[in-house]
């Protein structure tokens, strides 16, 4: 029998009372959102590679054999190339050139334009021919509303068309090489006209005299900018559907080559010339560009030349012209 006092010296030790109800849940809850997390990663990475494919398709839809886009205007949906599909490397195709249609007809890429043959083409030889060349082009600048943007003569070289500015006209926009729509339209209009003509012809572009404010040797200059005219000029005649064999040369002169040399600033010193030439220049041209060994040699070219005197004669009768138009 314990006495009293040893009530209170008894120790009272207390076991642990099992588990709690939250006990049973532990660090599973982790796992779980953790896998939950990969899943939808793995979901969203699914959805990512769906869409990637999905535009990859798309494009190549879109995608012409010229790496054009149907939606930029042409409203043609072409056949679709094949291929692996799901790469996310853009892929472009290689354009189709020379093929043959099964009639054995030559087409070039699948725009079919039809193409003059040599015998329906039209040779301009004699100064007849080429004077009624250039009554035709003055009516169609007339036409176009640029009948003093344009003058013509005919020369030993063959017809000398130039298409210059005016003080109320101008054929580019200042200091680009962008065409305004009227000389746009009337290239285009062109085009035609020389797709019938069997003659080769030369595009020169020229400029008036003033410079850009950098005149270092590698920053744009009046030589870039009459190129790039020319080469303009080019393509809206190329756009008209002028055979590209009809372009012989296209050169840039800069402002070598004033119609007006006492005005720096003249219009008429901003221009386009194309050189309609004769059978005969053409091949002395072709002959002096051509590999060596494989073209004939050049031949009394200088008898087919205008001496000094005449080629005043030429240069006082335009000045002489624009003169009396604006006195008009």
């Amino acid at each position: 029998m314990l006495k009293p006092h040893d009530k209170h010296e008894q120790t009272i030790v207390k076991r642990g009372g099992g588990k709690h109800a939250h006990d049973e849940h532990g660090g599973a809850w982790k796992v779980a959102f953790a896998d939950f997390c990969l899943a939808l990663m793995c979901l969203f990475l699914v959805l990512w590679l769906m869409a990637s494919r999905n535009t990859e398709s798309l494009e190549q839809i879109l995608t012409e054999a010229d790496g054009n886009k149907t939606d930029q205007g042409k409203g043609v949906m072409p056949q679709q190339i094949g291929g692996p599909r799901g790469s996310l490397i853009e892929r472009f195709p290689m354009p189709r050139t020379g093929s043959t249609d099964v009639d054995g007809t030559a087409t070039k890429g699948f725009n079919k334009v039809p193409q003059q043959t040599a015998e329906q083409r039209i040779r301009y030889e004699t100064p007849e021919d080429l004077t009624l060349l250039s009554r035709t082009l003055a009516k169609m600048s007339a036409d176009a509303g640029l009948s003093s943007n344009l003058e013509s003569v005919v020369t030993p070289y063959g017809l000398r068309v130039m298409m210059h500015d005016t003080d109320n006209q101008g054929m580019f926009v200042r200091g680009s090489a962008v065409p305004t729509g009227r000389f746009a339209k009337l290239l285009n209009q062109m085009g035609p006209l020389f797709a019938k003509m069997e003659n080769q012809m030369l595009i020169v572009g020229h400029t008036d005299s003033l410079q850009y404010a950098d005149t270092s040797h590698s920053a744009f200059s009046n030589w870039n900018l009459s190129s790039n005219r020319a080469m303009a000029a080019r393509a809206q005649l190329l756009a008209g559907t002028m055979p590209k064999d009809s372009v012989l040369q296209v050169v840039g002169m800069a402002d070598r080559a004033p119609l007006d040399p006492k005005r720096a600033d003249a219009g008429v010193n901003r221009r386009i010339e194309i050189l309609i030439l004769t059978k005969g220049q053409a091949k002395a041209i072709a002959d002096m560009f051509g590999m060596p060994g494989e073209q004939s040699p050049v031949k009394n070219i200088d008898e087919a030349l205008p001496d000094v005197n005449v080629l005043k004669q030429l240069r006082d009768k335009l000045l002489e012209g624009r003169s009396n138009r604006n006195g008009n």
